[in-house]
């Protein structure tokens, strides 16, 4: 049985590792690559893959909205998330998104093999620290800020839009001060949402609020005048 797959990364050395790996198996063809989220879309409604291997930090829309839209444009396609990072929050937003798995891309070649196929056949595939942050998530009802740093959710740059929102900025004036497009401001916004639980902004500054993560925030010396990315 052979799988379609697209893969999902805005570097292309990360692409050519995996493409490389799955050449010594026959299953699975790559069938497109892309190294933003809309690139993507347009890749698989072209494609119709059976897999998509997707990264989160893709610029502009990231890979949870992503994968979010790949539900409606492409839905034969299973998406499966690799990642840097697997905070709760991370993965918790991957799978409200639609994800059927998450990999670090720290895993080895085999463990990564092992998920696209799971996947690509209609299972699911999380790690074993990763089933961990799945868990705990569920078993809280909602997402819960990571207890290390108290906001490691959430990337320094989403923790600027955050505190500036908490203010009452609205997407222009975040924009403007960040010096970022408002889509992209609208973007982190999404994300920060997804990540927290929370469906609307008024909800993500209660659960900021609740968590104590806004006071966190202001004691780590973030402010409105740094400009480094996410």
């Amino acid at each position: 049985m052979s799988f379609r797959v697209v893969l999902v990364d805005d570097h292309q050395v990360l692409r050519d590792a995996i493409k490389e790996i799955l050449l010594r198996h026959e299953e699975f063809q790559v069938v497109g690559e892309a190294g933003t989220g809309p690139e993507a879309i347009q890749v698989c409604r072209q494609t119709d893959p059976d897999l998509v291997v997707m990264d989160i930090g893709l610029p502009g829309m990231n890979g949870i909205e992503a994968t979010g839209e790949l539900a409606r444009h492409a839905p034969r396609g299973r998406v499966l998330i690799l990642s840097m990072y697997d905070d709760e929050g991370s993965v918790m937003a991957a799978v409200r998104a639609g994800a059927r798995g998450f990999v670090l891309k720290q895993a080895c070649a085999s463990e990564l093999v092992d998920a696209m196929r799971t996947v690509a056949r209609g299972g699911t595939f999380f790690g074993a620290r990763v089933s961990d942050r799945l868990l705990s998530g569920v078993q809280v009802g909602k997402v819960r800020t990571p207890a290390r740093g108290g906001h490691e959710a959430l990337s320094p740059r989403e923790q600027q839009v955050l505190r500036l929102t908490v203010e009452g900025k609205s997407n222009k004036e975040v924009a403007t001060l960040l010096n970022l497009e408002v889509h992209t401001v609208r973007s982190y916004r999404k994300t920060m949402m997804a990540k927290l639980g929370a469906s609307n902004v008024a909800e993500l500054i209660q659960v900021a609020s609740a968590s104590g993560l806004i006071e966190r925030l202001k004691g780590d010396g973030t402010t409105r005048s740094e400009t480094s990315g996410a």
